[in-house]
């Protein structure tokens, strides 16, 4: 019980620091502090209260490491590095330097015809500042690669340890608290489909979202440039859901794949004991 609390604060303060990182090193004033603050503790109270209980209700893969830890180190690493490369627009610091160059020599690699960083460029207004341009290709560039950088070291580390299994059993039912094995149609069938709907997705979203936002720079000013805070968000979660979507893809088919190697391996424990005794 002790060794579940400890966890479970742990985490919920690190949610809590990741939220808080870009208003913790970000200069200037913090008007909506207050609002960033509640937001930070109901999502730490949602991650404690989800660790805490033996059986959660909407974290998947809780008890199927390095899952969530993945997601979430590639989250934090990427609104801290887009942070610092804000930082040190107006205060140069070597680290930032170091991660500004970088930003720079990846943003301009990938900033090619149809890819999701020009896609992500063009959503901003004509007249726009050619500083501007640089500072979201950087942001873009280096936030898309660090997200393909964790989708690869998923995925290396499930064919390399043999995940989820590789800690001993795995409980689908309680890493999988929002699928219902009683709505219909073989489990299966229905685990395989939804895999093909998040990697389809997740391929589609860094495509998908610029042209949202496109559409709806008209109403709203979804890529501010000028405000630091807001970009850093939204270049995060424009390339951590869709590596996101696509690593609970490859999950539940690799759990699809589980639970139907263990049925054809309990029929053929009953062909042989038929065999036995026919």
């Amino acid at each position: 019980m002790i060794t579940r609390f400890v966890s479970a604060l742990v985490r919920a303060i690190f949610v809590v620091l990741l939220i808080a990182t870009p208003w913790l090193l970000m200069p200037g004033p913090n008007d909506s502090a207050p609002i960033v603050l509640l937001v930070a503790i109901f999502v730490g109270w949602l991650v404690f209260s989800e660790y805490m209980t033996e059986y959660p209700s909407l974290i998947e893969f809780r008890d199927a490491p390095p899952y969530n830890r993945l997601r979430f180190g590639a989250l934090f690493a990427t609104v801290l590095v887009l942070t610092l490369i804000q930082r040190g627009v107006q205060y140069p610091t070597p680290i930032s330097q170091i991660f500004t160059s970088i930003s720079h020599v990846v943003g301009t690699a990938m900033d090619f015809p149809f890819s999701p960083v020009r896609l992500m460029m063009l959503t901003l207004p004509e007249g726009t500042h050619s500083a501007d341009y640089d500072l979201l290709r950087r942001t873009a560039g280096i936030a898309y690669l660090m997200s393909l950088i964790s989708l690869v070291f998923f995925i290396f580390i499930m064919w390399l340890n043999g995940w989820p299994r590789q800690n001993g059993s795995f409980n689908v039912w309680t890493n999988l608290p929002t699928f219902d094995p009683t709505g219909g149609g073989d489990v299966v069938g229905r685990l395989n489909r939804d895999a093909n709907l998040y990697v389809a997705l997740g391929f589609l979203l860094p495509f998908l979202i610029p042209a949202m936002l496109k559409m709806a720079s008209g109403v709203i000013d979804p890529i501010a440039v000028d405000q630091p805070k807001s970009l850093i968000w939204t270049i995060s979660l424009w390339a951590f859901i869709p590596s996101s979507l696509l690593m609970r893809g490859i999950a539940t088919a690799r759990v699809a794949s589980m639970i139907a190697d263990k049925r054809r391996r309990s029929m053929d424990r009953d062909a042989e004991d038929l065999h036995v005794f026919g």
